[in-house]
């Protein structure tokens, strides 16, 4: 789904796509970000090559997530409708955004390795994958509690746990690595140029 085309169903009244869709979205944002950094860092760091492969499967299955959450609420609406296949149909509005929240997590995870190891002139942009997979991690657990419902699932203590876990791999902005605190590299001082 295109991103302008994404927005725009996210902004209609439509039933979907909505909340779960715009949180996978996010996660392909942050795993994108992450593929730029590990792109640029091999001098820096060994494993990045493998570590843009990890994050591009991230992202094109973050793509995929955006769609199966509009699918599989709009099922749900459908199954509440017909009176058929409402377990199997709320089943899936709790799946989806828990795959959401492991790929959030996973996306953290690199982002974390990406800002510490690699290229220290793209740190702004993996503390910032970092922030987007964390609070992306955390969207999706409150999706699965409110898709739950009364239900006593274990998918919501998973998708918690995922989300505490991306949160913890937070740094505050200046910390080690850091080039100079937010952004790509130091001030300059008023007046000079860059050459």
């Amino acid at each position: 789904m295109r991103l302008e085309k994404l927005i725009a169903g996210i902004a209609s009244p439509a039933p979907a796509p909505a909340s779960g869709s715009a949180t996978a979205a996010v996660v392909a944002a942050a795993a994108a970000l992450v593929q730029k950094v590990t792109k640029l860092s091999g001098k820096q760091w060994p494993e990045a090559a493998e570590m843009h492969g990890r994050a591009e499967r991230l992202r094109l299955q973050s793509e995929e997530l955006i769609e199966q959450d509009s699918l599989a609420y709009l099922d749900y609406v459908e199954a509440v409708r017909s009176g058929q296949g409402v377990a199997g149909a709320q089943s899936r509005t709790i799946q989806i955004p828990l795959e959401i929240a492991r790929a959030a997590a996973e996306v953290a995870d690199l982002a974390e390795q990406s800002a510490s190891l690699g290229n220290p002139k793209l740190r702004a942009d993996a503390v910032v994958a970092a922030m987007l997979a964390a609070a992306a991690a955390e969207a999706a657990a409150y999706l699965v509690g409110v898709n739950a419902g009364e239900t006593a699932d274990v998918r919501l203590d998973e998708a918690r746990r995922l989300a505490r876990e991306a949160s913890a791999r937070l740094r505050p902005p200046g910390a080690r690595g850091s080039a100079g605190g937010p952004g790509r590299g130091r001030a300059r001082p008023a007046g000079s140029r860059r050459r």
